[in-house]
């Protein structure tokens, strides 16, 4: 399927690859050696699922400037909402996953420069998101693996890559300019309101190994606050992110 590039809001400068390279170890790449900035978004010319890191410069330290990663999360409900029909629901799951209707269909994800100090800003940061919007497995049938899904397959057929990636891009700058004005806390509502966990029992897996508990809420930064036999405990985002990025095959 040939679909046009899309078209972004004059504050993001669009750069597409093919694979195999995948937008999110590209951007963290050429963010580190200073080739992309504030502002830069990649984007994979997949037509199969929506895929895009965005490179950003902040000004608050890292615990702070990962709240992004809820942002990215938030922007991409209200681009599907505005799209799909009214029976398409988007969720979330902490820290970054993302389901369609009950079942999962990509993931936010995150990375940050470390800083030289540990009150500085980092230099740069990346926030980026995949969504499947058809399934690239000919060989199963809609709906045969329960716990995943596609946009496809759960009734929006006419939405494309481009116009799904032009919309999460100007829904994303929008929440940047309510973050900036209002902070946290309405991105913090959002998000939780399209949380289906809150209550429940969740396995989390983080750098110091792997937590399970009852899912209190979020924090004023984003962190999970978790209930265990010992307690609630604060675990931070960034510890339940991926350690690395898979570098293989980016240029």
């Amino acid at each position: 399927m040939h679909l046009p590039d899309p078209t972004f809001p004059p504050l993001l400068t669009g750069h597409g690859v093919s694979a195999p390279n995948r937008p999110f170890d590209v951007a963290v790449r050429q963010a580190d050696e200073g080739r992309l900035t504030a502002g830069d978004l990649v984007w994979a010319r997949d037509t199969d699922r929506l895929d895009y890191a965005i490179v950003l410069e902040p000004d608050v330290v890292g615990d702070q400037a990962a709240e992004m990663l809820f942002l990215t999360m938030v922007a991409l409900g209200d681009a599907v909402g505005a799209l799909a029909p009214p029976e398409v629901g988007v969720y979330y799951r902490w820290p970054g996953g993302i389901d369609v209707n009950g079942a999962n269909a990509g993931r936010a994800r995150i990375a940050i420069a470390p800083s030289q100090a540990s009150n500085a800003p980092p230099p740069w940061m990346v926030v980026g998101l995949t969504l499947a919007i058809r399934s690239t497995d000919r060989r199963t049938e809609p709906g045969q693996i329960a716990d995943r899904t596609t946009l496809y397959e759960e009734g929006c057929a006419e939405i494309d890559r481009t116009q799904l990636l032009e919309s999460v891009s100007r829904h994303f700058l929008a929440w940047v300019d309510t973050w900036e004005t209002e902070g946290f806390a309405s991105v913090h509502e959002t998000w939780l309101g399209r949380c289906r966990d809150v209550g429940e029992t969740v396995t989390v897996e983080t750098k110091q190994g792997v937590v399970t508990g009852t899912f209190v809420g979020l924090d004023d930064r984003g962190n999970l606050l978790l209930r265990t036999e010992t307690g609630v405990e604060s675990i931070m985002t960034l510890d339940a992110m991926p350690a690395e990025t898979d570098m293989a095959g980016v240029s």
